[in-house]
């Protein structure tokens, strides 16, 4: 087999680098499972509440599925359907809401990469959408394809990512026609991770596929999950067209769709907490329920993900108490229908990556993990609201995210971990750094965050009185350097070149 890639043997050391420092959070390289409960905050009452609440707006206020194909099956499945309005009966709702699989598997095109998705896994993709980034020189602009090709390469590299994601940033230098076939083209060549599809029009998801039967074989992409892609309610109570098709497109093929609501609480929610709630079970399941009409047993994310608004200018808070509240009741709500659940990420209103940006960010992710998120969009890079993605940010995110999932991974209680033979060793009023327990697992007991600085403050105005942000931009310079793309068939390179050339002509940019 002839590849597209060299320095094979110095790509290979690098992997088994990154391999070893991800196995110290999971069961192995790219693996992330939970060993702790999710923390139930909300109680079984206010969940039957909410439920209660939800099934009310789907049957008596209803929700716009603006799509005739989407009304059509509505009105055939027996809901009551006008104009565009649909009321579904909860006795239907839930007879579809139960054909959904609670766990699925997306493959990678490096099988060792695959991930499942519900159960006591957790995926990690990401920053998503982006019109902006904040370059290594710390200035905002617009992306262009570039950053885009730099932040997969960084994904590909980071041990606390396991989902190379969608469009981690716009690259706004492609024609917007031919947008998707380039991002799908960069995922596909430069990561041998899962990724996402394009959701921006219905025949651009079917592109999408087009390019996964290429690269993955057609009789493989029939029976298996290749994408999971993502579509946003227009909220409040509105799923439109454009999503709807997309929903359509993968869920015919049997690929897998995070719903998520578009939630701004006190913007295109009422402001209570109750009825934010309410209405995001309303929203997701109606689209779950879809996707279900579509295929029995299309895989599907019941994402529950939104903000808080200043009531003085209308701008979204993220990580407020009651964005945290939101994840904490969403995980719950999932784990209710049994469906894998989206939440939060590494979420700021911050411009820039300073305390705001690091406390937000901690606090929102924190809470996915603890809520028992299965899916978590934006683990690294966001910033500004989701305006930005940050290279710098993006460093800093992932070493935290890599200290959460070890939180989730809990620790052991075995003979080993209890050090017997370290406490006959050193005995009473010794020290235990240089013992011999000590040095077989000096190597992975701690993880060291390498954005952060642990020496002297002489040491660091030696160095240049660097902050975090400057320090966390040379380290991603630093990882792009020693970028080694992963090995892929010349000849599966060249059909997907020519697919994407060729698309490109038709389209006519």
């Amino acid at each position: 087999m002839t590849t597209v890639s060299g320095r094979r043997g110095r790509a290979a050391r690098k992997r088994a680098r990154t391999e070893s420092r991800a196995a110290g959070t999971g069961a192995g390289a790219g693996i992330f499972r939970r060993r702790i409960p999710a923390y139930d905050m909300v109680t079984s009452a206010v969940l039957d509440a909410v439920h209660t609440q939800s099934m009310a707006l789907l049957e008596s206020i209803g929700i716009d599925f603006r799509d005739a194909p989407a009304l059509s099956a509505w009105r055939d499945a027996g809901a009551d359907v006008r104009a565009e309005r649909v009321r579904i009966p909860e006795a239907l709702l839930m007879e579809l809401i139960a054909l959904a699989p609670s766990q699925y598997v997306q493959q990678a095109r490096n099988p060792a990469r695959a991930v499942s998705v519900g159960g006591d896994n957790m995926v990690f993709s990401p920053v998503y959408g982006p019109p902006f980034v904040i370059g290594f020189d710390g200035v905002r602009r617009y992306a262009e394809m570039e950053d885009l090709e730099a932040f997969i390469k960084l994904a590909y590299l980071a041990p606390a990512l396991n989902h190379s994601g969608g469009p981690i940033c716009e690259p706004v230098d492609v024609p917007v026609a031919a947008r998707h076939l380039e991002i799908t083209f960069a995922h596909m060549r430069l990561s041998d991770m899962p990724f996402m599809g394009s959701v921006t029009a219905g025949e651009r998801g079917l592109d999408c596929l087009e390019m996964c039967r290429i690269l993955f074989g057609e009789e493989f992409v029939a029976s298996n999950v290749v994408m999971t892609s993502l579509v946003n309610c227009n909220s409040p109570l509105v799923w439109d067209a454009t999503m709807l098709e997309s929903l359509r497109v993968y869920a015919e093929a049997g690929q897998a769709m995070i719903i998520a609501p578009f939630l701004m609480q006190g913007a295109s929610t009422p402001s209570t907490m109750a009825a934010a709630l309410a209405q995001n079970n309303a929203e997701a399941l109606a689209a779950i329920a879809y996707a279900q009409l579509v295929r029995p047993g299309a895989p599907v994310v019941y994402g529950c993900s939104g903000t808080t608004v200043s009531m003085q200018s209308g701008a979204p808070m993220n990580a407020s108490a009651e964005a945290q509240f939101l994840a904490y009741a969403g995980g719950a709500l999932g784990r209710r229908y049994g469906l894998p659940t989206r939440l939060g990420g590494m979420r700021t209103s911050s411009p820039t990556p300073d305390a705001q940006a690091a406390y937000e960010s901690s606090q929102s992710m924190l809470a996915a993990i603890l809520a028992g998120g299965h899916f978590i969009v934006h683990s690294a890079g966001w910033l500004e609201g989701g305006l930005s993605a940050c290279f710098g940010k993006f460093m800093m995110d992932t070493d935290q995210a890599i200290i959460l999932q070890r939180l989730a991974g809990g620790f052991e209680a075995n003979d080993e971990c209890f050090a017997h033979d370290a406490f006959e060793e050193v005995g009473p009023g010794g020290q235990f750094f240089g013992c011999a327990h000590t040095q077989r697992h000096f190597e992975d007991i701690f993880f060291m965050p390498e954005t952060s600085y642990f020496g002297t403050y002489e040491q660091w105005e030696l160095e240049g009185q660097r902050d975090a942000a400057t320090r966390a931009r040379q380290l991603a310079r630093n990882k792009l350097e020693g970028y080694d793309a992963p090995p892929m068939d010349s000849s599966v390179y060249e059909a997907l070149a020519d697919f994407v050339a060729r698309r490109r002509r038709e389209l006519g940019c």
